[in-house]
């Protein structure tokens, strides 16, 4: 097992994991690690697999085979609310905050898994000290803001959990240019603190250039893997992903 004060601290590892949708075979013998502190990104085409992986990690889809290994845990029969708990969020994609609640409220039924009032109301602070856009809304009902608003809480809420682990899918989609660049910002100053990220996101070219390490998927099955800095100058992904 590993030692959490090691520099090379795998804090997540999946073995040889098999999804089936239906009849279909969504993923193939994927193998993946996360160092601690790391943003790892999955680059990949529509359809490729990339949001099945994120979601059989949280495991709101089942795997046939294969196995999770979490924080030196063994997560493979876990249930979804129990990996909450252990300390992996997930930010799907399309944001879905409870629209006819307020940032408030959103941010805190992010921390339903917490029970200390004091360390809650702490921790919404902090958020509305990390996204200031949304302390300026916090009355406001999450289905009025726009969507880079949406998606600033969407994160806000994941992290009021107090994950290790922050899955992120497509956070960028739908988003303005100057939007993302800004949310992007986010992210890099959420690995600053700690928080190990495995990111998901259509824009390969700015999850490159954030990430320390990726994988590129292709039909379920992993192609492709190495430093951030050595994939995005890959003839290979340039001609398939960066334009």
């Amino acid at each position: 097992m590993n030692s959490d004060n090691s520099p090379n601290y795998t804090i997540l590892e999946l073995q040889e994991l098999d999804v089936n949708y239906g009849g279909i075979q969504a993923l193939k013998k994927i193998n993946l690690s996360i160092k601690k502190g790391e943003v790892v990104t999955l680059i990949g085409a529509n359809g490729a697999g990339k949001t099945t992986t994120l979601r059989a990690i949280s495991k709101i889809v089942n795997h046939k085979s294969g196995g999770i290994i979490y924080d030196g845990r063994n997560i493979t029969r876990r249930q979804a609310h129990e990996v909450v708990q252990l300390g992996i969020a997930h930010c799907p994609e399309g944001r879905r905050v409870l629209a006819r609640q307020t940032v408030f409220d959103n941010l805190l039924l992010g921390a339903y898994i917490r029970s200390n009032q004091a360390e809650i109301k702490a921790d919404i602070g902090r958020q509305f000290e990390q996204f200031p856009r949304l302390s300026q809304r916090r009355n406001q009902l999450a289905g009025t803001l726009s969507g880079g608003e949406q998606q600033m809480l969407a994160i806000a809420r994941a992290l009021m959990s107090k994950p290790k682990l922050l899955l992120l899918d497509e956070p960028s989609l739908g988003l303005a240019p100057a939007i993302v660049r800004e949310i992007f910002s986010i992210i890099e100053n959420l690995r600053a603190t700690g928080v190990t990220i495995l990111l998901v996101e259509q824009n390969a070219n700015l999850a490159l250039q954030i990430a320390d390490r990726g994988y590129v998927l292709e039909a379920g099955s992993i192609t492709l893997t190495g430093a951030a800095s050595e994939l995005i100058s890959d003839e290979r992904v340039k001609k398939a992903y960066l334009g």
